[in-house]
């Protein structure tokens, strides 16, 4: 097992951090240094809680100290798009960011992930955005509930940020059918007539479904405050409906809604793999190099559940 931090701190190591409100749960920066070290990188991650209305200038000053990248979670994914000097294909295909590299342009004026220069840094540092969240809940899918999204039934709740660009990617695997569920019915809406329009193959809707599904997927907030209860009325969809149940949060790793889940015989799981999964990626983007996804997911899944 790798320490946490393998090289001393000194005057040259270089950053990365996770920006959000709140971010105080976050479990990123245990697993990211923990990556780091294991590539033996003098490197150290960070979390600061940011607002909304200073995300701007929170981006300005880490490009003015060269950090070499930076995360972004709730609030900021959407407003960071039209705060960055670049959009990578990712970033622009599902309408959000979770991740920026700082770039300089090499001798050949080629822009460059900072961590390709040694010595000086020069003078023009651009920020570029990277969505590495959506190929994550694929991914997480896979890995955590050995599902395939092809060809089923899924009911999705929430359609704010997060909620969007899960309810995308999940849509371009094709599933048969998807339910959207928000508080805000206008915003269900929104994002079903974007499915329509880009994979019109699956059919959606935004009313809860009859009959069962394949997948439950909760995209809300509800669950992260101690004494939340569950992001939907069992009244008007039982959760024995669902074959199985992800939660995208991570901290509490049992939410109410994966415990009373789990107790109707519903295959459940929490979100650390989706956070792993995209904080690998975002790990190679700022290296270039793989990323040791074992030590990565060792560090992570004791932060989340303890020793």
């Amino acid at each position: 097992m790798f320490e946490a931090f393998q090289i001393p701190l000194n005057a040259g190591t270089r950053h990365c951090a996770v920006l959000g409100q709140p971010v105080k749960h976050s479990a990123s920066p245990a697993m990211q240094n923990a990556g780091m070290a294991a590539l033996g990188l003098d490197w150290r991650y960070l979390a600061f809680e940011v607002r909304p209305e200073d995300l701007r200038a929170a981006i300005e000053g880490a490009k003015a100290m060269r950090f070499i990248g930076l995360n972004l979670t709730v609030p900021h994914k959407v407003a960071a798009m039209e705060l960055v000097d670049a959009l990578d294909e990712s970033a622009t295909k599902w309408g959000a960011i979770n991740t920026i590299r700082f770039e300089a342009r090499d001798p050949q004026g080629r822009w460059q992930p900072l961590q390709y220069f040694s010595g000086a840094l020069p003078d023009e540092v651009r920020s570029q955005g990277f969505n590495t969240d959506a190929n994550a809940i694929v991914d997480a899918l896979r890995d955590d509930l050995e599902m395939k999204v092809a060809g089923t039934r899924i009911l999705l709740l929430g359609a704010g940020g997060a909620g969007r660009v899960a309810a995308l990617r999940l849509a371009a695997e094709l599933p048969t059918e998807m339910f959207l569920v928000n508080r805000t019915a206008e915003k269900a809406e929104g994002v079903a007539e974007e499915i329509r329009q880009r994979f019109p193959q699956v059919k959606t809707s935004t009313n809860f479904p009859e009959g069962k599904v394949d997948l439950l997927v909760n995209a809300t907030s509800v669950g992260l405050k101690r004494g939340d209860g569950l992001p939907l009325d069992e009244g008007q969809f039982p959760l024995q409906r669902a074959a199985a149940v992800y939660d995208m949060i991570y901290r509490p790793a049992e939410t109410t809604l994966l415990k009373v889940a789990k107790a109707a015989g519903c295959r459940t799981a929490n979100g650390t793999g989706m956070l792993l999964h995209q904080g690998a990626r975002a790990l190679e983007l700022w290296t270039g190099r793989t990323a040791p996804v074992e030590v990565m997911r060792d560090a992570l899944v004791k932060n989340v559940y303890g020793d």
